[in-house]
């Protein structure tokens, strides 16, 4: 690539785009975000020589043409499918990929402690973080910023200025930004400048034009926060001008003091659909590529289901507020923006600040609703700890993607939320496992006067009992016998005295593939209830231990991870009450790759028919 001319590169950057709309159209994927860094992406792959200049993609959604140009072409059809190439950068993957990204705001810091470690071992080479404008949101970005303009000899920060992170940029650093990137007079007189340069020959003259022009934007762009924090700053740049974009990185390679190359980037670029709606193609399922379109499902998704019951709920009770952290399409809070936008709050990719604001409100007399994805809310347990449940606020924290996340991979996975806050005093969690189960919670836990975890899978909901409708008893789930879920079993359980019966104790998450093993097992003339534990904390031992002596085995399964999760403590339950016969299937301990629900659930050992195979274990 690096020997292409100059009259093939848009040829290339053409190529790359259909190939990323062709293969995201098929498998899903991030799609905005990497049509708005193509041209970024080979100039910086021209200038430098990745892996010895080390490229760091933040978050790393956007490294597809990435990949495409480090030797990942033939495999980028399977974008992430099983066993193929995961939609962010994987250490395993490619010598060209550093880190296992797939969380916000962390590559400064990482790209500091990379250059840091080659300046004490001698090696040599650039490090090149690219980080959009919506990750200096997060507050680890401004640690990494304080910390590099001291330490960050050879440190390149490439700020991909697009004014979106995944949904709208809020806040008053998008707004900076804007400053920056929007000055009237300063785009004029740099394309000006720019113009004449061009015409004049001689290298002294360009260098002295191009010192010149800093000087300018001294006076123009005076309050410039990157240069009062110490680095150098070059920008605003046209992120779709490769050829400019070149020949500012080949300056900038000859520095050696820590540098802020600011581009502007549109996210979408190159085809219309993501240009106009970029929030919607962001992370988006397959499509149709010649017009955008996304098929559309008649099931209700756990998503959609937590926003039509927070309307009804906010429209009773007006201090109901939302909070969300860039997240409001993705947690199902851009209706309740619609409805209530004096009552909704995106702080940004800010996890922290978003739970530490949620006790601040509660404190003054709101209810404040906190929508994050299980995966994130990992940044926030500080804050859940002291500045919520410590000060007996009540805040709802709702996580969605809990449990198994299709497609993602490792970074995704909400896997750890239940081990994590279990611990945590006075901090209920609930776990729905049907649309009006988690209407029901929702109510329930605005009506309580202390915090709550609710919890739910990225699926469609399963199908509706009735049981599910009924009031919350604390500590206590819902118990659905055979006969209420399989009604055509009438003559089967006419001999029920003489047949084996299993109980499935389950979190919400898993209750869909509890069924269907459930119903596996009849035709191995087993009888198998099923237990969804509405609570996970705190939970009424003794209605529990009630429950299990009626069976032969009992079968816990949890979309968790099984090291302090609420199966391990069932266990105890069963042991404390002379109970033996059960099964633990939750995720063991490890990462779980990219590929459909079914596939991590394979992977994990809790597929349908590992637990119906686990249950016929246990009656042996």
């Amino acid at each position: 690539m690096k020997n292409l001319s100059r009259k093939q590169l848009p040829q290339l950057q053409s190529e790359i785009r259909k190939t990323i709309i062709d293969v995201v159209g098929e498998n899903g994927g991030h799609l905005a975000s990497n049509l708005g860094v193509v041209e970024l992406t080979v100039a910086l792959h021209r200038v430098f020589s990745s892996p010895k200049d080390a490229i760091i993609w933040d978050v790393s959604h956007q490294c597809y043409a990435h990949k495409l140009l480090t030797g990942r072409y033939e495999e980028f059809s399977t974008l992430r499918k099983k066993n193929g190439l995961s939609g962010f950068t994987k250490k395993t993957e490619s010598a060209h990929d550093f880190f296992d990204n797939g969380h916000s705001s962390t590559s400064i810091s990482q790209g500091l402690g990379l250059i840091t470690a080659r300046r004490l071992l001698g090696e040599e080479g650039k490090v090149i973080v690219v980080i959009g404008d919506g990750a200096l949101t997060g507050g680890l970005s401004f640690e990494g910023l304080c910390n590099a303009s001291q330490n960050g000899k050879n440190l390149i920060i490439i700020l991909n200025d697009n004014q979106m992170s995944i949904d709208k940029n809020t806040g008053a650093f998008s707004s900076y930004l804007s400053r920056l990137t929007m000055t009237s007079h300063y785009q004029s007189f740099r394309r000006a400048v720019d113009t004449f340069a061009e015409k004049i020959p001689g290298r002294g003259l360009s260098k002295f034009i191009y010192r010149f022009k800093r000087g300018l934007k001294g006076l123009f762009l005076s309050n410039n926060l990157f240069s009062d924090f110490g680095f150098e700053y070059v920008g605003p740049l046209d992120g779709h001008d490769e050829k400019s974009l070149e020949k500012i990185f080949r300056r900038v390679k000859n520095m050696t003091n820590p540098v802020v190359v600011h581009v502007v980037t549109k996210k979408g670029k190159g085809y219309s659909p993501a240009e106009d709606h970029p929030e919607r193609f962001h992370g988006i399922g397959p499509f149709c590529i010649s017009d955008g379109t996304v098929e559309k499902f008649d099931t209700l998704s756990f998503t959609e289901s937590f926003s039509n019951s927070l309307l009804k709920i906010a429209e009773q009770n007006n201090k109901i507020v939302g909070i969300t952290a860039a997240m409001a399409k993705g947690t199902g809070l851009a209706p309740f923006e619609r409805h209530f936008p004096e009552r909704f709050f995106d702080v940004g990719i800010s996890e922290e600040h978003a739970v530490t604001f949620a006790g601040g409100l509660s404190k003054g007399g709101l209810i404040p609703v906190v929508c994050i994805y299980s995966t994130f809310i990992q940044r926030s347990f500080d804050q859940v700890v002291h500045d919520v449940s410590l000060q007996k606020a009540h805040v709802v924290l709702v996580l969605d993607r809990a449990g198994a996340v299709p497609g993602d991979g490792e970074t995704h996975q909400g896997i750890f939320d239940i081990a994590l806050f279990r611990p945590v005093p006075d901090l209920q969690i609930l776990s729905p496992a049907t649309a009006k189960d988690l209407e029901v919670c929702l109510n329930y836990a605005v009506s309580l006067n202390t915090s709550v975890v609710i919890r739910y899978p990225k699926m469609s909901c399963p199908s509706e009992q009735e049981p599910f409708s009924s009031p919350v008893v604390k500590g206590q789930g819902i118990l659905l016998k055979s006969s209420e879920l399989f009604p055509s079993l009438e003559i089967f359980l006419e001999n029920e005295l003489s047949v084996k019966k299993v109980l499935f104790v389950t979190t919400g998450g898993m209750y869909s593939e509890v069924v269907k093993a459930s119903r596996a097992l009849l035709m191995e003339d087993v009888l198998s209830d099923i237990y969804t534990l509405r609570f996970i904390k705190p939970l009424d031992e003794k209605h529990l231990a009630d429950i299990f002596a009626h069976y032969d085995g009992i079968i816990f399964v949890e979309d968790g991870i099984k090291t302090g999760g609420v199966s391990e403590y069932l266990s105890l339950v069963c042991e404390k009450n002379l109970i033996h016969n059960y099964a633990v299937k939750a995720f063991p301990e490890g990462f779980y790759s990219q590929g459909s629900r079914e596939d991590v659930l394979e992977e994990a050992g809790m597929s349908v028919s590992d637990l119906k195979n686990t249950a016929l274990e246990l009656l042996k």
